[in-house]
């Protein structure tokens, strides 16, 4: 059964760090592209940054530079290490495939105050 289980979500002031992780359940990780996408109430999701299966790195402009996206294929996790963060990031973060084809995680919640 396919899973992805978002967490390291919280409350945080302007300037802080967060770590998210995503556990992968039920594909063969290694063999994917993964991205962090992000979703505000009205607002569709949008990509954050994406790894490719070989490690390749991209990132939407308002985040270049302060968040990091990594995976461990032995522990088939993606990560999206946040820094410097702005309330601008406030939103509930998801991991998926890119393109994104499996069914979406429960996502966490980021806040971040000013």
């Amino acid at each position: 059964q396919v899973e992805l289980v978002e967490s390291g979500g919280g409350l945080v002031q302007s300037g802080e760090s967060l770590r998210l992780s995503c556990s992968t359940f039920g594909i063969i990780f290694r063999l994917y592209s993964m991205a962090w996408y992000r979703q505000t109430p009205g607002n569709q999701r949008e990509l954050v940054a994406q790894i490719s299966n070989e490690g390749s790195t991209h990132y939407h402009d308002s985040v270049k530079g302060r968040f990091g996206i990594s995976r461990d294929n032995a522990k088939n996790t993606v990560y999206l290490q946040m820094d410097n963060l702005k309330p601008a990031d406030t939103a509930v973060y998801y991991c998926n495939t890119l393109p994104s084809n499996l069914a979406w995680g429960q996502g966490t919640q980021v806040v971040v105050s000013s």
